[in-house]
């Protein structure tokens, strides 16, 4: 049965509901004395990632969110694996096994957390741009590319320096200007996410895709998905959750309080912003059809 055009009630009901699992793993990532860490990991990358399979099965058919998964998880993978052994281009790092079981070196879990933030970004940057129901022109696929990289770049800079120095789940082996991440990491994933994004635009260019569900609720799940991860780093503010200070590979020791802050104000300022904005735009676009 049909809620929306080419939207049926259990493909809305998955969309929401892995929005609503995503949503409680972050707020179990405040009681870690309560749940072991790979289960509050799991929930917060498989759920985005069926997420995005599922929305994106309907707006670009089975074949286009094949290649959109190929492209992203290849060259995530691609470029993890390269800087692991070059320090290209994200810097010189390695892996724990703070988030479960890797290949060669790859925890499985971080190249699927690439594919639900990666589409949830594809989405917001459409909308932001008012590409939605238009076809990509050149100018318009570079476009798309180069906002959503940004957009996906801001959840990195929100979280690399938690989960890195705080919870030590990758180690910089040179340290870094930001609370121990090098500059180089952002870059390096500016031009990760650039590549498959503009790969996948060019791709729509050929392949056009479905007529746009006309509900703006089915766009807005992946609106409220990139926004409850936005929202839930304000979450980690908890007593206790860190402890007061954390110290990098070399040796450098930041306050915690300071990295808590300046991800807080990436996640004000940069990621929800975005959120809003996507929001706006879509809310005037349905005005104006």
């Amino acid at each position: 049965m049909k809620t929306d055009k080419g939207v049926a009630r259990w493909q809305t009901g998955i969309l929401w509901a892995t929005v609503l699992l995503y949503a409680v793993g972050r707020v179990m990532q405040l009681y870690p004395e309560k749940f072991s860490i790979l289960p509050i990991v799991i929930l917060q990358v498989v759920p985005p990632a069926v997420f995005a399979l599922v929305h994106g099965c309907i707006v670009y058919r089975i074949r286009g969110m094949f290649a959109f998964t190929a492209l992203c998880l290849g060259a995530g993978a691609l470029c993890e694996s390269l800087s692991l052994r070059t320090g290209f281009p994200f810097g010189h790092y390695y892996f724990t096994d703070f988030m479960g079981p890797k290949v060669l070196q790859l925890p499985i879990l971080l190249v699927l957390a690439y594919l639900g933030i990666g589409y949830c970004s594809w989405v917001l940057s459409l909308l932001i741009l008012g590409y939605r129901k238009q076809s990509l022109s050149l100018p318009r696929a570079v476009a798309v590319a180069l906002l959503a990289s940004l957009i996906m770049v801001a959840w990195d800079v929100s979280m690399d320096a938690i989960w890195s120095t705080l919870d030590h789940a990758w180690i910089w082996r040179d340290g870094g200007l930001f609370f121990g991440v090098p500059i180089s990491n952002f870059l390096g994933w500016y031009f990760t996410a650039f590549l498959f994004y503009q790969a996948f635009a060019l791709y729509c260019r050929a392949n056009p895709a479905n007529p746009a569900p006309v509900s703006g609720n089915f766009w807005r799940a992946a609106i409220v998905c990139y926004g409850v991860c936005a929202l839930g780093n304000l979450l980690i503010f908890k007593a206790g959750l860190f402890p007061d200070s954390a110290v990098d590979a070399t040796g450098k020791r930041w306050m915690t309080i300071d990295i808590l802050i300046a991800c807080t104000v990436v996640s004000l300022f940069a990621m929800l912003p975005m959120v809003l904005l996507a929001w706006h735009r879509l809310r005037v676009q349905e005005a104006g059809s």
